[in-house]
């Protein structure tokens, strides 16, 4: 999600496209609430309008010393709501496209929406009077558009709409010169606290804001794992690698490697239709694959009818050796009982080598895989090659012989054996 990179001499962090892109997403969501909460805001406003003209008119009359024409009110009202409809078709046609709002244009809608308060004030003053209109409910109205600034998620942009509330109702006071007018330092203040809770709200934005990022990071995180290390990483295993953390930088690590490999599988694959291979691969891989997760082992890759696994990696396991031998023993168990009544009976060979490997992502920058690298892997793998030669299923390296000592007491010794690469014979053993 994040990269580095140095310009004069510091580290400056670079946010990925794909963070960029979500967490817009997320802000014009934010902003469809807004919107949404404003147009039923407004709605519920122009019927309680509506309720007091019709059953209290004698002391809406009385307030407005007989000049109301809720006709003025609804002039105002609709065309506001119509608008919120239209921007709020426009918002979602954006966020269909993955498209951002131009900073310009959510400047000016905050500032179309804010002024909806100075033009009923306006309206008020002509028909209650300066002093009264100025004291009563409208100048209020502004707080409702200060506080949903806050889905915005943006400092400036609630700083803003705050600044133009404050700049209106201050002019409405000193433009309309009340009768009876407190100092200018009444308005002042007023227009002050209008602006501060702007300010305030833009704060509030900034915090919801970096929850966002948070919350994009993690999910950013998981399918980071994801693509590292595919779908066959057990739940356990995937909430380890986020709660410590992975590395796209190759280190050295300590593990134990294994191969599988289904025996003879292609040329009895031959009589059979792609659907009955995929579905007898697909059976015994779900089967063995799940016998790993409960190891703490991963399918690292398939190899068409076989796979590389891994213990120890991405994060380090002291004991990877030995769930790796019992990992194996399982396995042969478990090919048993799948093949009981089967018309295809499946063999499987593994080869187990544990040591140092080079382990990290390579490939190019569209397209990276989590790998291992070294002599380690390449033993693993001609130790499982040599399950042919020797008719057996699993066979070990010295080096999880001994690492295991009394845990594979069981296991055969075939000697000194020459195997292809390598200069001198290498001691094996057999399991099972």
């Amino acid at each position: 999600m994040w990269s580095r990179w140095r310009k004069g001499g510091a580290d400056q962090p670079v946010v990925s496209p794909e963070f960029r892109q979500e967490l817009t997403r997320q802000i014009l969501k934010t902003e469809l609430i807004r919107i949404k909460a404003l147009i039923v805001t407004t709605t519920v406003l122009a019927a309680a309008l509506w309720c007091m003209y019709t059953y209290a008119l004698d002391h809406v009359q009385l307030i407005w010393r007989g000049r109301l024409k809720p006709d003025y009110l609804y002039l105002i009202l609709g065309p506001f709501i119509a608008y919120e409809l239209v921007l709020h078709a426009v918002i979602k046609r954006r966020l269909g496209l993955d498209r951002d709002v131009p900073v310009l244009r959510r400047y000016l809608s905050a500032l179309i929406e804010t002024s909806l308060p100075t033009v009923a004030l306006m309206l008020h003053i002509d028909n209650m009077g300066s002093v009264q209109a100025l004291g009563f409910v409208t100048p209020f109205a502004y707080f409702i558009f200060i506080i949903l600034s806050t889905l915005r998620l943006d400092f400036w942009l609630s700083t803003f709409t705050g600044a133009a509330a404050a700049v209106e109702l201050f002019a409405m006071a000193v433009w309309y010169h009340p009768d009876a007018p407190p100092d200018i330092v009444y308005h002042l203040a007023r227009s002050l606290i209008i602006l501060l809770c702007g300010v305030l709200a833009g704060a509030v934005g900034v915090q919801l804001r970096r929850q966002f990022e948070a919350s994009i990071a993690a999910a950013t995180a998981r399918d980071r794992v994801a693509n590292l290390f595919g779908q066959h990483v057990s739940p356990q295993v995937v909430e380890r690698l986020l709660a410590e953390g992975t590395s796209t930088e190759s280190d050295i690590r300590r593990v134990a490697v294994m191969f599988v490999d289904f025996r003879s599988f292609t040329a009895q694959a031959r009589s059979r239709t792609p659907q009955q291979v995929v579905a007898r691969l697909d059976g015994a891989f779900a089967v063995l694959v799940e016998i790993l997760d409960r190891h703490g082992g991963i399918v690292n890759k398939f190899l068409g009818d076989g796979f590389l696994a891994l213990f120890g990696a991405p994060f380090e396991t002291p004991d990877a050796a030995r769930h790796a031998v019992e990992a194996a023993r399982e396995m042969l168990a478990a090919m048993e009982r799948i093949n009981a009544g089967s018309d295809w009976p499946l063999r499987i060979g593994i080869g187990l080598h544990v040591g140092e490997v080079v382990a990290g992502t390579v490939g190019s920058p569209r397209r990276k895989e989590y790998t291992v690298i070294g002599d380690t892997v390449n033993l693993a793998a001609r130790l499982e090659a040599l399950n042919k030669e020797f008719n057996s299923q699993v066979l070990v390296s010295a080096g999880v012989h001994d690492a295991l000592d009394s845990a594979v007491a069981d296991a055969r010794p075939l000697g000194e054996v020459s195997i292809r690469g390598y200069d001198r014979p290498m001691a094996i053993w057999q399991l099972g």
